[in-house]
């Protein structure tokens, strides 16, 4: 029996989701298709839509912040859709501390913009927004993409199912 996997990741204007924003959705969906919208662009009924075929999600710490940052704005659990699996705890089960770039660097994943985090994700949003600055757009969205596409990596590095 072949397993759907996808992969989600967002970005913020920020840590706190009483007070801050979602800027960009990604999701990879192994079967082949990849997915990421921004700002006035997201659409939740169709990101919902796009996970019915889904078997199980995984994220990096998204049980404790993109999972909930999602809830606590749009009132959607992820979870009463799709079975979840947060890596980053998988991560800690082997021994693997810190944070999903931290865990890169140690199994050898590597990344085109190794000097973009969150806190600079955040930056460039404000310069999008701003400015209307399309390349920190661009920036932004690879950097998401990024992330992405290396939870799938990580996921198979680490020996999850």
């Amino acid at each position: 029996m072949r397993i759907n996997r996808a992969y989600l990741d967002i970005e913020t204007t920020g840590i706190d989701y009483r007070i801050n924003e979602i800027t960009v959705v990604g999701i990879y969906f192994e079967f082949g298709r990849f997915y990421q919208t921004f700002g006035d662009f997201i659409n939740w009924d169709e990101i919902l839509k796009l996970l019915e075929p889904v078997d199980l999600l995984y994220t990096f710490n998204g049980s404790l912040f993109d999972l909930k940052f999602i809830e606590y704005k749009t009132g959607i659990s992820l979870e009463d859709y799709v079975i979840h699996c947060d890596l980053r705890f998988e991560c800690k089960k082997k021994n693997l501390k810190g944070g999903l770039k931290k865990i890169e660097n140690i199994l050898g994943i590597k990344r085109n913009l190794p000097e973009i985090n969150g806190y600079k994700a955040v930056l460039l949003w404000n310069d999008f927004v701003a400015n209307g600055n399309k390349n920190s757009l661009k920036k932004l969205l690879e950097y998401n993409r990024e992330d992405i596409f290396n939870l799938s990596i990580l996921r198979r590095k680490i020996g999850v199912k």
